[in-house]
């Protein structure tokens, strides 16, 4: 009998499936909302529904960004917003380690821990904020024997 997956590798995995249904270019990014051991929402980048995609028509970049692109947690936030899910005392596991404007919105919903897989452009006010919040940090490796068994690296790079 093969030893189950903890719940950090589970929640991780989860995200990056959700990763793989980005419609970015750029970064493929999935974030899973937790709380007591239970997804409450999902989300990964990508358009406005009804919107173009970004792999369809390219991206619509101003000042070095595209804001055609909602990143995967405010997507999974705004999942929780709609169907009246609480996120206060919830955790978030997401690919890549959120933006400013993500990590400024996971602190106001009441995030209290955020685990991520890679670090990406660690904003330093971000860190700040973190820190300030008392939110817990995790930076979450994926045990390799888990990526054989699951394939998800033919859609995102997770080996380091």
């Amino acid at each position: 009998m093969k030893k189950r997956i903890d719940w950090d590798q589970y929640f991780m995995i989860q995200a990056a499936l959700l990763a793989s249904r980005s419609t970015c270019k750029r970064l493929s990014v999935g974030a899973v909302l937790v709380r007591d051991k239970r997804i409450i929402g999902s989300g990964y980048n990508g358009s406005v529904a009804g919107d173009v995609h970004c792999i369809d028509e390219d991206c619509c970049l101003r000042d070095g960004h595209c804001v055609r692109t909602i990143h995967a947690e405010m997507n999974a936030l705004l999942q929780c917003a709609r169907f009246g899910t609480s996120t206060d005392g919830a955790s978030v596991y997401v690919t890549d380690f959120p933006c400013l404007q993500c990590t400024k919105s996971l602190l106001q919903a009441g995030i209290t821990q955020i685990n991520y897989l890679r670090n990406y452009h660690n904003d330093d006010y971000a860190m700040r904020l973190i820190t300030l919040k008392g939110v817990k940090l995790h930076q979450i490796k994926l045990d390799a024997n888990i990526l054989d068994e699951v394939n998800l690296d033919q859609y995102i790079h997770l080996k380091d």
